[in-house]
């Protein structure tokens, strides 16, 4: 895709729709089920499904997050052999229009729910709150370069380079850079517990 779209190249936008309508379907999920799941509107819903629109970086968490899945396995396919290389030119690439890039550092495995990627967010920029992931994930991000202010739950965390932390990925979580210059750090995600999709509706409606 473009820069100004949240993909790099490789995917087009048809393309991840439809891998968002196979996931919702293979889960029995109506379309209206995955909106009141994810916070996001019907209609975005629909419209990202068909390819109409492009999804920015929170929406598409969301979304994933609603399916018991992560951003990862909706944009590539299973690796089939191991061990699995994965040159700069093949990692997916997300940007979001705001100022900030997360580049996906490892494949997708078979029956693996986990994600390791490098995060690059521009000075002064806010990325927003993500929202909890099922019960039991989790998540370790460490601080290459630059500031971080990490909210987990509404309490603030500031990080510098060379720090590290923990939390539970099941609690809402949030990242920002104060300074200014770039924040580069890295994030690895475990997943756990039942798919979300046996989860309550969450509050707000997203329209991206």
């Amino acid at each position: 895709m473009e820069d100004d779209g949240v993909l790099s190249s490789g995917l087009s936008m048809a393309e991840l729709g439809t891998r968002i309508r196979v996931e919702r379907r293979s889960r029995g999920l109506p379309i209206e089920r995955l909106a009141e799941l994810s916070g996001i509107s019907r209609s975005m819903v629909s419209e990202v499904e068909r390819g109409a629109k492009t999804p920015s970086v929170l929406v598409l968490d969301r979304l994933a997050t609603a399916l018991g899945t992560s951003i990862a396995r909706l944009l590539d396919e299973p690796a089939r052999e191991t061990p699995r290389v994965l040159r700069r030119a093949e990692q997916r690439v997300l940007r979001d229009p705001s100022g900030w890039e997360r580049r996906i550092l490892s494949p997708v495995l078979p029956d693996v729910e986990f994600e390791f990627m490098r995060t690059t967010i521009g000075p002064g920029v806010d990325a927003g709150e993500f929202a909890p992931h099922s019960p039991g994930s989790r998540e370790y991000v460490a601080v290459e370069s630059g500031r971080l202010r990490l909210t987990v739950d509404d309490r603030p965390h500031t990080l510098d380079a060379g720090d590290s932390v923990y939390y539970p990925g099941d609690r809402r979580h949030a990242f920002a850079n104060d300074g200014d210059t770039d924040c580069v750090y890295y994030l690895a995600m475990e997943l756990g517990g039942p798919s979300a999709a046996h989860h309550g509706p969450r509050k707000g409606m997203l329209d991206g």
